[in-house]
């Protein structure tokens, strides 16, 4: 099963296989053939995000660009060179296929960078030609130095993180599947129930093969789609074990619920995809009606995206997600409780624990 889990996840990343998010093709008419054209031409190629072609007929290649051979055409107007040296307004027409939003919006990151990086240099030159030092230029073209830095901004929801929670979906899915079914077999053995003992050590067996792969899904994955990776492979372990002990204490209750090997599958093959929507990661939490914020707090996943989202993407501190931790187990014991108490039930033993209390009462007042 687990395999299997690891065969989806790879089927998912082929979409990026043929490099259509690094190696976009665009098509350049020169029509002005000058060291200024050439340059913007060299720029362009010196992107991370396309393929640049160049054309010598716009026509050609706007018959590729409509044959979805290309993703945009940039065409450099005659006397580009010259109107720039005069300081004349120059258009540079752009047609990009916006079919595709995800190409086209890398597309247009990157030129509007180059064009500005282009601008940059040009008034840069012009600037230092009329006599400005190289302190002045930098202070008028950029009178405000920006810095990143990693810090944890929230913001009203993850629902900008949907890999995250994608990925905690399919590793609570997929063991609670696991789970569930080593519980219903056990409990249907002809030879009756095995020992406690035995029953917990087969589920504690489930918990390796999960860490495992939740190093697979949460690091390994992530680095190599080249999403944002900021958790060792130990704060991967630490947030995942509470996971699997409340999905643990979950499965303990669909086990008592669903009683039959092929109910697993009529029922939570269902139940991931609202789980998924109720977790926050695609919807804000606080924007939900208020008996549906409760059920989604009720669920270990929703606890577990914001704790994994937070620490490997956002850059939250392990530290600060004691309280994530603490109602995952909470809920792992509630969910337990829940299930050993409809099995007593089932089993006549909370029947019998009454009579017991009823006959001790008796024979004390008798007494």
């Amino acid at each position: 099963m687990w395999l299997l889990l690891l065969l989806s996840v790879s089927l998912m990343s082929l979409v990026y296989i043929n490099g259509t998010i690094t190696n976009l093709p665009i098509a350049i008419v020169d029509q002005d053939h000058t060291p200024t054209s050439r340059g913007l031409i060299r720029s362009l190629e010196t992107s991370s995000k396309i393929d640049t072609i160049i054309y010598e007929s716009s026509l050609q290649a706007y018959d590729d660009i409509n044959n979805r051979k290309l993703f945009a055409v940039i065409t450099i107007p005659r006397d580009f060179e010259k109107r720039l040296i005069n300081g004349e307004e120059v258009t540079i027409p752009a047609y990009g296929d916006a079919s595709s939003r995800l190409a086209n919006g890398l597309i247009q990151v990157d030129i509007k960078g180059i064009y500005q990086q282009i601008l940059t240099e040009y008034n840069t030159k012009i600037m230092r030609n009329n006599g400005f030092s190289d302190k002045q230029i930098n202070i008028i073209l950029s009178p405000i130095k920006g810095q990143t830095e990693p810090l944890y901004n929230a913001g009203i929801s993850f629902a900008a993180i949907t890999f995250p929670g994608l990925l905690v979906m399919l590793l609570q899915h997929s063991f609670l599947i696991a789970s569930t079914r080593t519980n219903i077999t056990l409990n249907s053995l002809p030879q009756g129930k095995p020992p406690k003992i035995v029953v917990f050590g087969s589920l504690c067996g489930l918990l390796p093969i999960w860490l495992f792969l939740s190093i697979v899904l949460f690091g390994l994955w992530p680095w190599i789609l080249g999403y944002r990776q900021l958790a060792s492979i130990p704060e991967i372990l630490i947030m995942t074990f509470p996971l699997l002990l409340g999905a643990l204490g979950l499965s303990k209750l669909l086990t008592e619920c669903l009683r039959r090997t092929e109910m697993i599958y009529l029922t939570l093959a269902f139940l991931t995809t609202p789980v998924f929507y109720l977790s926050g990661t695609i919807w804000p939490i606080d924007a939900m009606p208020l008996w549906v914020q409760c059920v989604s707090y009720s669920l270990p996943s929703t606890w577990a995206t914001n704790m994994i989202a937070g620490v490997n993407q956002m850059g939250l501190s392990l530290s600060d997600n004691w309280l994530n931790i603490f109602m995952i187990l909470l809920l792992g014991v509630i969910y337990s409780s829940l299930g050993i108490f409809i099995s007593a039930l089932r089993e006549g033993k909370v029947r019998s624990i009454f009579r017991k209390m009823k006959t001790f009462r008796y024979l004390k007042m008798r007494s």
